[in-house]
């Protein structure tokens, strides 16, 4: 199978989640308890926060833009020509969509934090396994099956790389990937292990948090600097800051905005970010250069993403408590693991095989994909995902 390659900076394995698989999300903060009509989570949890559903749904959004007009690759042969004469005048656009999983790393630290604080260890994988591994099941095993297809353009991966990706462990193994978006499902994976051993494992209190978002910024960059290679996968240097970021927002929106050294958190956390961002996305102007994003461009979008789960965190959304925004919420995942590759077979059926503009193309084809991940929610993850976090957690 053709697949995509990670940011420049991201560590390498086989041939490459633009990002991230961001959790249920709530809030704990009693001062939030005040919010008109708040919803509880399904696990009988405190208020959900419907604006981060939202925003999630805006992150994934934001990487399908890049994916299906903001890069070349196989989406040129979907589209049968590059983007950049698909889209002449939004392309330049849909090439920041990859910052999208900056934005979802963020949220994800956030909602991690909120998640595991209070929770026993083996209630906190129990969660994490139970919603990360159904829908992604059925995204290796449907993506796999379409490109089998004997009139499909792309090519399937052999039978025993399709069984290791079921381990979601692909990536550091060295095998192809089914899905050109599982690298940010292992640095997720990564995140979450870091934070149950150095956090939910002695249990979460203020103090550890800020330790453990200390300790991380600091080894992260010490890691950048020894250029070891086992210290650069396990501590994510370019990527720890924006886990790292939302886990201090978290504090802020956990015990108020009049703490100094959450902010302090928060704001080292964005200086760091938006370096690694600059570096991996931005290049020199070229006349070949279709990947050339502005810098500018970059830290203002990073500032953006930082400012908008601040927002949310702070209650500045509370407004925002529509009911639709949970079932948006609920479809970003799927629509995630689901929308790229199979967009290309969507894109290349609508567009050279139907002959649709190429406009009226990528708004169906993005329709189509929310209709699927709204499938892939109602049919897997709904009646699947309680029963693995009740069979993992012991508990019925």
């Amino acid at each position: 199978m053709t697949t995509t390659s990670p940011p420049p900076g991201a560590p390498r394995a086989a041939p490459d989640r633009d990002a991230g698989a961001a959790s249920d999300t709530g809030s704990s903060a009693a001062r939030n308890t005040a919010t008109p009509g708040p919803v509880r989570d399904r696990n009988g949890g405190a208020p959900r926060l419907r604006a981060l559903d939202g925003l999630r749904l805006i992150a994934a959004l934001m990487v399908a833009a890049y994916h299906y007009g903001g890069r070349n690759g196989d989406i040129s042969r979907a589209w049968g020509d590059s983007p950049t004469h698909q889209f002449p005048s939004l392309s330049s656009a849909f090439a920041y969509g990859c910052l999208g999983v900056q934005i979802f790393f963020v949220i994800s630290g956030f909602v991690i934090c909120l998640s595991g604080w209070g929770r026993p260890l083996r209630s906190f994988v129990a969660s994490r396994i139970s919603r990360l591994y159904p829908a992604y099941w059925a995204a290796i095993l449907l993506v796999t099956a379409v490109f089998a297809l004997p009139w499909v353009a792309f090519k399937a991966l052999a039978p025993s790389e399709v069984l290791t990706n079921l381990t979601m462990l692909q990536y550091p193994l060295g095998v192809h990937r089914v899905l050109g978006v599982c690298w940010t499902l292992w640095a997720e994976m990564r995140f979450y292990a870091l934070f149950a051993l150095c956090v939910v494992l002695p249990g979460a209190t203020r103090g550890r948090v800020v330790l453990f978002c200390a300790g991380w910024t600091l080894a992260a960059a010490l890691a950048q600097s020894a250029h070891e290679p086992f210290l650069t996968t396990a501590l994510m240097p370019q990527y720890a800051p924006f886990f790292i970021g939302g886990v201090g927002l978290y504090l802020l929106h956990r015990f108020g905005p009049r703490d100094p050294v959450a902010w302090t958190i928060v704001l080292v956390s964005w200086l760091i970010g938006q370096h690694y961002a600059v570096t991996g996305l931005w290049h020199p102007p070229s006349a070949h250069a279709f990947s050339y994003r502005s810098a500018t461009v970059v830290i203002a979008l990073v500032t953006l993403g930082f400012a908008a789960v601040a927002a949310v965190a702070l209650g500045a959304f509370r407004w925002a408590n529509w009911r639709w925004l949970t079932v948006a919420g609920a479809l970003t995942y799927p629509f995630y693991l689901v929308h790229e590759h199979l967009g290309w077979v969507v894109i290349g059926a609508l567009h050279r095989g139907a002959g649709l503009p190429s406009y009226a193309t990528l708004l169906l084809t993005v329709a189509l994909m929310l209709l699927l991940a709204w499938s892939l929610h109602r049919w897997i993850e709904r009646p699947l995902t309680p029963r693995l976090r009740g069979a993992i957690d012991g508990r019925r």
